[in-house]
C-alpha cells in the first residue's frame, strides 16, 4: 500500500510527476529515471530517460500501479534522447500527453501524444508542436475550455538561450539586478496539438509589483511550473532550481501577471525538486520527488505525495518533506 510521504513505486524511478484526477482516480504521469553511472552536470546529462510509464492510485493511500511504458523515444519521429518532465490534459474526449525531449539538432521542443484512455498507450504527432522550445510543460484546462501550457527551465532546460526568439548557443542568464527570465505561456488551439498565438514570457512580480530579478535566486522562476486554481485564484507555482525550493505567485488571469506569495516546500534530498497539486475528495495534495530512494543519487528520484494545506486568507502552509521523522 502506498502511503504518504513513501515512494508511490520503487521497482523504477521516477520524477517530476504531473497528477491529475480522471474518472475519480488518481493518475500520475512522472518522468523515469534510467539507472546509469555518468557524471551530473549542469547540461543535464545525467537525466536519460527514455520513456514514460502512467501510474494510478484507486484513492489515497491505495496501492500504486504501473500500466507500463505508454510512450518511448522509439515511437516519436523528431526525438533524439531525453524525454524528461511531462503532463497530461483531457479535452474533447482525449487524453494529450504533452512532453520534452531533445530533436535531432541536439534543442529541446515540446511533443504531444494522443489517447483514448488516460493510462495510455499514447500515439505521438509526428513533429515537435511549431513555435516551441524548452522543458517541464504543465496544462491548465480553464473553466471556459482554453487551454493554456506553462514551460521553460534554466541551464539544461536551455530557456536562458531563446531570449531572442530565436536560438543562441551563447545565451546567458541577466545579470543579477536585470529581471529574471519568465517561464513561458502558450496557448492551445482546440485541437490541442498546436499554438494559437505567439508563446509569451509570464510575469513574476514581488510585494512591490516590480519583476523578481534574476539575481533573487530564492524566489524567481528555475524550472517545473504547475497552475491550480484556489477559490477563483490562478496559483502559479514552481522550482527556485539553485535554492531548491517549491514557491508560487497568484494572479487573477491564467496569462498573469503573478505576484510571489511564499514557499510551499522546503528542499528535498537530490539536486531537483518538482512537483504538482490536485483536489481529491475534498482535500489537497502535493506530489513530488526526491532522492531518499537510492541514497542521494540526483538521476534516481522517487515520486511521493503529501496533503497541502490552506490558511483562511488563501496562502500555503510550507510543507517540511520530513518534519514526520524528526
Amino acid at each position: 500500500m502506498s502511503k504518504e510521504r513513501e515512494p508511490l513505486v520503487t521497482h523504477i524511478y521516477t520524477a517530476d510527476p504531473s497528477a491529475h484526477v480522471y474518472n475519480d482516480k488518481i493518475y500520475v504521469y512522472p518522468s523515469h529515471d534510467v539507472p546509469h553511472d555518468g557524471e551530473d552536470n549542469d547540461n543535464g546529462d545525467e537525466y536519460k530517460m527514455e520513456d514514460y510509464h502512467v501510474l494510478s492510485m484507486d484513492d489515497i493511500g491505495a496501492e500504486c500501479v504501473d500500466h507500463g511504458v505508454a510512450l518511448s523515444e522509439e515511437d516519436v519521429p523528431w526525438v533524439s534522447h531525453q524525454m524528461w518532465a511531462p503532463d497530461v490534459a483531457y479535452k474533447n474526449g482525449k487524453y494529450y500527453l504533452y512532453f520534452p525531449a531533445r530533436d535531432k539538432d541536439d534543442n529541446f521542443r515540446l511533443g504531444v501524444a494522443v489517447s483514448d484512455k488516460p493510462e495510455g498507450p499514447f500515439v505521438p504527432e509526428k513533429d515537435y508542436i511549431e513555435g516551441s522550445f524548452s522543458i517541464d510543460p504543465a496544462v491548465l484546462v480553464d473553466d471556459d475550455g482554453k487551454c493554456y501550457v506553462y514551460y521553460g527551465g534554466l541551464w539544461g532546460g536551455q530557456l536562458e538561450k531563446w531570449k531572442t526568439g530565436c536560438f543562441d548557443p551563447e545565451g546567458k542568464e541577466p545579470a543579477d539586478e536585470e529581471p529574471a527570465v519568465g517561464p513561458m505561456c502558450g496557448v492551445l488551439r482546440d485541437d490541442m496539438l498546436s499554438f494559437a498565438e505567439k508563446p509569451f514570457h509570464l510575469e513574476i512580480l514581488d510585494e512591490n509589483g516590480q519583476p523578481l530579478k534574476a539575481g533573487d535566486q530564492e524566489r524567481r522562476y528555475f524550472e517545473g511550473p504547475w497552475m491550480h486554481k484556489y477559490n477563483g485564484k490562478y496559483y502559479f507555482s514552481y522550482s527556485t532550481g539553485t535554492t531548491h525550493y517549491i514557491v508560487y505567485a497568484v494572479g487573477d488571469s491564467p496569462r498573469g501577471p503573478f505576484t510571489y506569495k511564499g514557499r510551499i516546500m522546503e528542499p528535498v534530498i537530490g539536486w531537483t525538486t518538482h512537483h504538482s497539486i490536485i483536489e481529491y475528495h475534498g482535500k489537497w495534495y502535493l506530489f513530488y520527488h526526491d532522492c531518499e530512494l537510492s541514497g542521494g543519487i540526483n538521476h534516481r528520484r522517487c515520486v511521493k505525495y503529501t496533503e497541502l494545506h490552506y490558511n483562511e486568507d488563501g496562502t500555503i502552509q510550507t510543507i517540511d518533506p520530513y518534519d514526520h521523522k524528526k
